[in-house]
């Protein structure tokens, strides 16, 4: 029912503001970004079994292994954790129903891996939720039998949003341990109990509760006696710091440096290895110091070289590969490549022409789903609308762009979510328009106000 009334929202970036207003809800979205987004956990009791309802299920979790395509280790992680000890039980090939579930009946997790690929409802809530966060969206499901424990304490690299969604379950979260645990780059091994200490938040998660925490929060949920957990884990913000995106930035300034700057390539002085370095950090020399005020003046002046946009851009690219790709309305299908019909008919194709004039009418299918970035090959318009959801199934997707037609995508950017008429795009010629307009439509970033066939 959510799903389908944002999709009567117009504009896809108020959609996803939507979504992330109800996944917080009652909290408001100002309220969680300033006290709890990257600081402290956040609890919601609801009291609302019904508040994820048709989200995930185990009856989805069933029909995936009767599917037939789910794997043990792609797919599918079988666990355990008893005594301190976290074992996987994974056997090899296919995970079908009867091994599945008896592993489940002798007591052990199972953990579905990327559920979006499974199901169509998880696919379509990421891919709304993706454009709000400007970072990928990802999900793994948790389905634990009473009474157990599947998974050993441990903190994560991603921004945390575990959404009860049947029975119940214990969590335990625990503050990072030392500062260079708060918001760490990667996740930790698994932890003993007595590397724990006390927990700062302690509390059983209902069907329809929330149990947010940020990265570094070390976590540990185990089952109670009188009922199975089912819950899915919506995570976000990997590897997306400003030391992720200075990696990116900082080679390409100091390239840039080297190539416009002679101060950057002039040679070190002769001696210099006689009085720097760890042996000679006590001693006092003029020559060190004038050395340090170097460096760091390079490095101040490194700033005036630093591509910033450009390495906005890449960062932009590669979070446009790692997008799960739209999931299109009914309404969205009719009105675009997805909804075209030519088929085969009567002894021959049929409507295969895709009649675009300078009068149709025009906008882009997603405000999130297209990227231009300017590379030393050409102009490229990155899309993700040939994305696959299995994640990096496909290789990056992209048309590279005549530079005369960069004016009429961002015309597209800036228009929607309106419809404009191909004849208003600022292009050179009306030819030109229409074969833009016609390309963009072909590749499903560009629908019509009204389908261009009438079937």
């Amino acid at each position: 029912g959510l799903l389908r009334r944002l999709g009567r929202v117009e504009d896809s970036r108020q959609r996803a503001a939507e979504l992330f207003r109800w996944l917080v809800a009652p909290v408001a979205p100002g309220e969680f970004l300033g006290r709890h987004w990257e600081r402290a956990p956040l609890l919601v009791r609801r009291g609302d079994p019904g508040y994820y309802a048709g989200l995930f299920s185990t009856a989805d979790f069933d029909a995936a292994l009767r599917g037939g395509e789910v794997h043990f280790g792609t797919h599918l992680d079988v666990t355990s954790y008893a005594e301190g000890v976290r074992e996987t039980h994974n056997p090899s090939g296919r995970a079908l129903p009867a091994v599945v579930w008896d592993f489940y009946q002798n007591g052990c997790s199972l953990r579905l891996l990327s559920p979006q690929a499974f199901s169509p409802t998880v696919w379509h809530f990421l891919s709304i939720l993706q454009e709000h966060f400007g970072s990928m969206a990802g999900a793994n499901t948790y389905l634990t039998p009473p009474g157990t424990q599947g998974f050993a304490p441990h903190y994560d690299d991603i921004e945390a949003f575990v959404l009860q969604l049947e029975g119940k379950k214990h969590w335990r979260v625990y503050s990072p341990r030392t500062d260079a645990e708060v918001l760490p780059q990667f996740s930790s091994a698994n932890l003993t109990q007595a590397e724990l200490g006390e927990p700062m938040l302690e509390t059983v998660l209902e069907a329809g509760d929330l149990l947010y925490f940020p990265r570094g929060f070390i976590h540990q949920g185990d089952c109670l006696p009188d009922a199975h957990s089912l819950h899915i884990t919506v995570s976000s913000y990997q590897r997306n710091s400003w030391g992720d995106f200075l990696e990116k930035l900082l080679p390409a300034a100091l390239q840039m440096a080297l190539e416009e700057d002679v101060e950057y390539r002039q040679g070190l002085p002769m001696d210099y290895l006689g009085y720097m370095g760890v042996t000679n950090s006590d001693a006092v020399d003029a020559r060190r110091t004038a050395f340090m005020g170097k460096v760091q003046s390079l490095i101040k002046k490194l700033v005036n070289y630093a591509p910033i946009d450009a390495a906005v851009d890449q960062r932009a690219k590669s979070f446009l590969h790692d997008c799960l790709p739209p999931v299109l309305t009914q309404s969205e299908k009719a009105q675009s490549m997805y909804g075209f019909p030519a088929r085969w008919q009567d002894g021959g194709p049929c409507d295969v022409d895709i009649l675009i004039t300078k009068d149709t009418q025009v906008r882009l299918l997603r405000h999130g789903i297209i990227r231009l970035c300017n590379e030393e090959a050409g102009v490229m318009l990155y899309y993700t609308t040939e994305n696959s959801r299995v994640y990096h199934k496909e290789e990056p997707k992209f048309l590279e762009i005549d530079p005369e037609y960069t004016d009429s995508i961002e015309f597209l950017l800036s228009s929607y979510p309106n419809h404009v008429s191909v004849d208003t795009l600022p292009c050179e010629t009306l030819e030109d328009k229409i074969s833009l307009a016609t390309l963009l439509f072909e590749k499903g970033i560009l629908t019509t106000k009204k389908p261009l066939v009438q079937v």
